[in-house]
């Protein structure tokens, strides 16, 4: 009987599959379980669908970037599909000035309407300029970072990985880990919290801004 000669050889087969394999595994590591909140149409264009403003001031986003820039006054910016319990929220931030005031707050418990979420979600804080609490890194209000030399400063892109697990809140800043903070309240201006919520960040400074960039979350069991 005549041989197939379309029938693969046995080392041909096998580095076919490790080939598969090795980009299977690549594609799952790539992404990582991670959604962007700031999301792209087919074009490749970013837009702000998702996303809902509340209180002075208002964000821009560069479509082409997917740079978010906050202006004019203390407001924020949220996103509204989806509550988030345990996760990982990773982001990049600039701030324009040293005195630049800004922040990210996490497990927004409601829909924002007023300016009840300051007193029942924590504040991830970004000022360089201050100390202790309310210091870049700093559970605003209750918890200041173990380390105060982890931002770069103004005009330079930081990365931000802020872990909400149970009652355990985690930041990096620039891949150091600067706070560990076991939530207890009352504390500072936080009167109650929430074990779920949504995403906020903060435009604060009428006279200088703050951009945000690659901001993506994966949530945890």
């Amino acid at each position: 009987m005549r041989k197939n000669r379309f029938l693969l050889r046995p080392e041909i087969t096998i580095i076919t599959v490790m080939i598969f394999l090795c980009c299977t595994a690549f594609t799952k590591s790539k992404d990582d379980g991670y959604i962007k909140l700031i999301k792209q149409n087919d074009k490749g264009e970013y837009n702000q669908h998702g996303w809902n403003h509340y209180g002075p001031g208002y964000f821009t986003l560069d479509k082409k970037t997917g740079v978010l820039t906050g202006y004019e006054g203390m407001g924020l910016y949220w996103f509204s599909e989806k509550k988030f319990k345990n996760f990982i929220l990773e982001l990049d931030y600039m701030t324009e000035l040293p005195k630049s005031n800004s922040g990210i707050f996490v497990r927004v418990p409601e829909l924002v309407t007023n300016d009840d979420y300051i007193y029942k979600a924590f504040e991830i804080q970004i000022d360089d300029h201050i100390s202790g609490i309310h210091k870049t890194g700093a559970v605003y209000d209750a918890k200041a970072p173990d380390d105060s030399t982890a931002s770069k400063g103004p005009g330079q892109w930081n990365h931000f990985k802020i872990t909400c697990s149970n009652d355990t809140i985690k930041v990096e800043l620039n891949n150091k880990l600067i706070n560990t903070w076991k939530i207890t309240t009352p504390i500072g201006k936080i009167k109650e919290w929430y074990p779920e919520g949504y995403i906020g960040l903060q435009n604060h400074d009428a006279d200088n801004s703050t951009q945000f960039k690659d901001v993506k979350i994966k949530e945890l069991p």
